[in-house]
């Protein structure tokens, strides 16, 4: 009792933090947790202190913010320090960020990743599942869409839903790329030099442009949305290195804007959407899109994300928001350290349902419409023995544009087709580009059907 005879109030316990990388991200946090002092006490119910920061170069220059009396080399021996509570892992990829992890979990202590490369991986189902037996949290909210809360959101807001479909944009370079393709006019290559210029894309680009990075975050909605164990091995994957401006141009006279798109979806057997009565199986795959100006994803540009989201009951959902950067990545991992937290204090965890293999359908048994570029030779003959493989597979040809193509005496065709089995026309696209006439073959673009 204090003099005037009140109760005094017992101060906060002191949750010890280690953080693991301090990169963007990394330091984004430790300025977060600096200046929110104050306010993270109300809302975590315990006063955050970092313990230490592991970074793999102690010389290298940090912000002024960055304590570099935390600094250290051993991140092993941060991870085993006994005084630690919680550890932050914004290493990146899978050595030696997953041997940390899994002896952080391993004594007990609860995780808070962005690792998305990790998480997809085989390993991801070992670490859920030994954090599921050491009874602590795996949280993981900044590892899909950035700030976007989509994992807390299908995770606990949706968890009575059967979720049918999800799909959106997930990858902020390459969406900033197509989207000054669409603006600009400009090639694939000016595009993605613009980025690399605004550090929205890395020197080495192969994991954005690609779809690998979209692929790791599409598996892991695949566990969150579904129930499904699925690794980034097991997603269908095409990036946008092969979009060109002709086919971006193409689209938009048609009225759609080109989208790198990852998509995880109940089907049938058959290939249809499954019934209410029907798990069905499982599509998980990326792959540019044209998707129709009316859909609400034809309109997120730039570097922003959107995820959409099909729900029996719910309807339609969207989530929007910026999906990449050292601040809004930050918040995410911060909203799931105070997670953490109230969780350790509170002796329990976040909700971990059961996950079960998934049963995948065949990416090769899905129909669409496509849309696709080759560059051929200009001359007599060559349109028509074009046309005539299409044909050939069994892929029927809707529309077609002819311009000139990148060099002289050659052309750009580009072929909008009827809907088709995806398996008949990578047939299509692999008997082109053995063609003499044919100096490259475009991906097969799905054009996406103009509601969810």
């Amino acid at each position: 009792m204090t003099a005037a005879g009140s109760p005094t109030t017992p101060a906060p316990r002191r949750v010890r933090v280690a953080l693991l990388g301090c990169g963007n991200v990394g330091a984004a946090l430790v300025g977060l947790i600096r200046a929110r002092h104050d306010a993270l006490v109300i809302q975590s119910g315990a006063e955050l202190e970092l313990a230490g920061i592991a970074v793999a170069d102690l010389s290298r220059p940090r912000p002024p913010h960055v304590p570099v009396d935390l600094l250290t080399a051993d991140a092993a021996a941060l991870v085993a320090d006994p005084s630690v509570d919680v550890v932050v892992e914004l290493m990146g990829g899978l050595e030696p960020a997953g041997q940390l992890v899994r002896a952080a979990l391993d004594a007990g202590k609860p995780v808070v990743t962005a690792n998305k490369a990790l998480l997809a991986s085989s390993q991801g189902t070992e670490l859920r599942a030994l954090a599921h037996r050491r009874g602590v949290d795996l949280l993981y909210e900044a590892a899909v869409a950035g700030a976007i809360p989509l994992v807390r959101a299908l995770r606990e807001s949706l968890t009575g839903e059967r979720i049918d479909r999800v799909l959106g944009i997930v990858n902020g370079t390459t969406n900033f790329i197509l989207t000054r393709m669409a603006e600009g006019g400009a090639g694939y290559a000016e595009a993605l030099a613009e980025a690399q210029s605004l550090g929205l894309a890395e020197a080495d680009p192969t994991a954005d442009v690609a779809g690998h990075d979209a692929a790791a975050k599409a598996a892991i909605l695949a566990g969150v949305a579904f129930g499904y164990d699925v690794a980034a091995s097991d997603v269908a994957c095409e990036g946008i290195t092969g979009i060109d401006a002709a086919l971006v141009a193409f689209a938009d006279r048609l009225g759609h804007a080109v989208k790198l798109l990852a998509v995880v979806e109940r089907v049938s057997a058959a290939g249809g959407p499954a019934s209410p009565a029907d798990a069905g199986e499982l599509s998980v795959r990326v792959h540019p899109a044209l998707v129709p100006r009316a859909h609400p994803l034809a309109s997120v540009n730039g570097a922003f994300n959107a995820v959409f989201v099909v729900g029996e009951a719910a309807g339609e959902l969207m989530l929007y928001g910026q999906g990449a950067g050292g601040l809004p990545t930050a918040s995410a991992v911060l909203g799931d350290v105070i997670d953490a937290t109230r969780n350790l204090l509170a002796g329990t965890t976040a909700p971990t349902p059961e996950r079960t293999p998934a049963r995948l359908h065949p990416a090769s048994d899905l129909t669409s419409a496509c849309c696709v570029s080759v560059e051929v030779d200009d001359r007599p003959g060559v349109l028509a023995s074009v046309a005539a493989v299409f044909g050939d597979h069994g892929v029927s040809i809707k529309a077609m544009e002819q311009h000139d193509g990148p060099d002289r005496g050659q052309a750009r065709l580009v072929f909008l087709t009827h809907h088709a089995r995806m398996g008949d026309v990578s047939g299509t696209l692999a008997e082109l580009a053995r063609m003499d006439a044919v100096e490259q073959v475009g991906p097969a673009v799905p054009v996406m059907e103009g509601g969810a």
